[in-house]
C-alpha cells in the first residue's frame, strides 16, 4: 500500500517557502497535478519527517476507535488526519465540516492517505464506491481517548501548554492523556492529577495531537510561534479559542528557610537570551542584599560557557548557590516561598508564574507580548530588540540577526541597565506590600 500526503490548505501557499519556486516555473508547476509529483510528495516526507526525527508515524498501525464497517478501510487521526482505503474504485473526499472547505476530493485506490497538518480541523471524510456513497464521518472528540504529545519543545513552552490540556478535557469532553519529558512528570501530575501521563505513542487513541514550537511556516502546524504569544499557541493548535484557568499551587515541601528570600536564575536556553550587562547581576545581587534578602541562584548549570557564540554566564558570585539537578517540585516550592523571582525569558520564569511568584522579566530579544504577562518585565525599545519574533529573521540560527560582528551585537540583552531592573523589583516590592528585612520588624 503506497503513502500519499495531502495538505488542507492550497499546495500552491507552501510551494514557494518549501521550494525553489520562480513566478515563471509555478506557471508551469500549476498546469500539472501537484500534490502527485514525486518532488512534492518527497517534500512532504521530508517535511514531517524533520519534525518527528523519523517515519514511524507513516507506517503505524492505525487505530480501531473508528469503526469504519468497511472491509479495509481505516480512519484515525492519530498523525493528523490517517485513511486506508483498500484497492477497487474509490473516490475520497475530505474537507473541514464548518466552513465546507474541500482539501481533497479524488479517485484512489490502494492507498495511506496522510495529512500533513497535525493541528485541530473539524475533519469531514467521505467515501464513495463505485460513484455510491458509503461512509461518512465527521471528527468529534466528545469521549473519545485522546493523546497530546509533548516531547521536546522548552520547559516554558510546555508549562504554558498544560492548562490547554486540561481544557481541551473540560471543552470536548473527551479523554486526555498526555506524554511528557521526564523531568515534567511530578510537577504535570501534582497540577493536574486528572489527567492521565503515558510513556509512549500506542496509535491506539481515536486522536493524538503533537505539539510543538514552530518557527516556520510549514504546514505540520497552522501559525509560526514567533506570531504568537507563547500562552496562545497550543490553544490555536488545539482549537481553543479561550485562556484556560491556571490550577492553583498548593506547596508540598516545607520551606528551606525561614528567612526572607529572593530567587534568581541568569541562564536560559542559549546564552544570547542571557542578561549580557556587564557585571548586571552582580549589581543587582548586591542591592537585594543591602535589603536584608537571601538571594538563591536556582539555575541547574552555575556556569554555561558557550563557545559559538563566545559569552560565558556564570552565577553571580555573591547569590547562593542552590544550582544543580534539583527536581522540577523542590523548584516549584522554593519558588512558591520566594518573596519574587528575578530572571529571563526562560523555563524557570515560566516556573515562577505557574506558582504565584512574582517575578521580574529581563527579555529584550522577544516582543513584550511574547512570554507571559507581568508587570515587570524590562527591556530597553530604544536599540534593536525583538528580534526573537521578527520573521524576517531566524533568531535560533543566526548569532546576532542584525549585527553580528559589530559593536552592537546583541544590544537588545547587552543594553538593559541595573537601574532598570532595580526600578521593576522596587515597583514589585511596592505593588505586593512586601517589607525589606532591612526595615526591620516584618510583622
Amino acid at each position: 500500500m503506497k503513502i500519499f500526503f495531502f495538505c488542507a490548505r492550497n499546495i500552491e501557499d507552501y510551494l514557494s517557502p518549501l521550494l525553489d519556486v520562480t513566478e515563471k516555473n509555478l506557471v508551469d508547476l500549476k498546469n500539472k497535478n501537484l500534490l502527485a509529483t514525486a518532488d512534492v510528495q518527497n517534500l512532504f516526507r521530508s517535511v514531517i519527517k524533520s519534525h518527528f526525527e523519523d517515519e514511524k508515524y507513516f507506517d503505524a498501525p492505525i487505530s480501531d476507535e473508528i469503526k469504519t464497517g468497511i472491509d479495509g478501510v481505516k480512519l484515525d487521526f492519530n498523525f493528523g488526519l490517517r485513511l486506508e482505503v483498500p484497492a477497487g474504485n474509490w473516490r475520497v473526499r475530505i474537507s473541514e465540516f464548518d466552513s465546507g472547505v474541500i482539501f481533497f476530493d479524488k479517485l484512489v485506490s490502494d492507498v495511506r492517505l496522510i495529512s500533513l497538518e497535525n493541528y485541530y480541523i473539524h475533519w469531514q471524510v467521505e467515501l464513495y464506491l463505485d460513484g455510491a456513497k458509503i461512509f461518512s464521518h465527521v471528527m468529534d472528540l466528545t469521549g473519545r481517548k485522546v493523546l497530546i504529545s509533548i516531547p521536546k519543545i522548552g520547559m516554558g513552552d510546555i508549562i504554558a501548554a498544560l492548562p490547554y490540556v486540561k481544557e481541551m478535557k473540560r471543552r470536548y469532553k473527551c479523554q486526555v492523556s498526555m506524554i511528557l519529558p521526564k523531568f515534567l512528570s511530578d510537577f504535570a501530575a501534582y497540577l493536574y492529577p486528572d489527567i492521565l501521563q503515558e510513556s509512549e505513542i500506542s496509535y491506539k487513541h481515536y486522536a493524538t495531537f503533537h505539539l510543538f514550537m514552530p518557527f516556520n511556516i510549514l504546514p505540520v502546524w497552522s501559525i509560526d510561534m514567533r506570531n504568537c504569544p507563547m500562552d496562545r499557541i497550543t490553544g490555536v493548535a488545539l482549537g481553543i479559542n479561550t485562556l484556560p484557568h491556571k490550577p492553583i499551587f498548593e506547596p508540598n515541601m516545607a520551606p528551606v528557610t525561614d528567612d526572607p528570600y529572593v530567587c534568581i536564575a541568569v541562564q536560559a536556553s542559549t546564552a544570547k537570551k542571557g542578561w549580557l550587562y556587564p557585571n548586571g547581576w552582580d549589581i543587582v545581587v548586591n542591592y537585594l542584599k543591602s535589603l536584608g534578602y537571601r538571594v538563591f541562584c536556582i539555575d541547574r548549570d552555575a556556569e554555561n560557557a558557550d563557545k559559538n557564540l563566545g559569552i560565558d554566564i556564570h552565577k553571580p558570585q555573591a547569590a547562593e548557590d542552590f544550582t544543580g539537578n534539583i527536581s522540577l517540585m523542590e523548584r516549584a516550592n522554593m519558588l512558591y516561598y520566594a518573596e519574587f523571582f528575578i530572571g529571563l525569558g526562560s523555563g524557570l520564569a515560566w516556573l515562577a508564574d505557574a506558582v504565584g511568584c512574582p517575578a521580574v522579566l529581563i527579555a529584550g530579544f522577544s516582543q513584550d507580548w511574547c512570554e507571559f504577562y507581568t508587570s515587570y518585565r524590562v527591556a530597553n525599545r530604544l536599540v534593536c530588540n525583538g528580534c526573537f519574533n521578527d520573521i524576517r529573521v531566524s533568531y535560533m540560527k543566526d548569532k546576532c540577526p542584525y549585527h553580528e560582528g559589530t559593536e552592537r551585537e546583541w544590544e537588545c540583552q547587552k543594553k538593559i541597565s541595573p537601574r532598570q531592573v532595580i526600578n521593576a523589583v522596587e515597583r514589585l516590592i511596592v505593588d505586593n506590600k512586601l517589607k525589606p528585612p532591612v526595615l526591620g520588624n516584618r510583622d
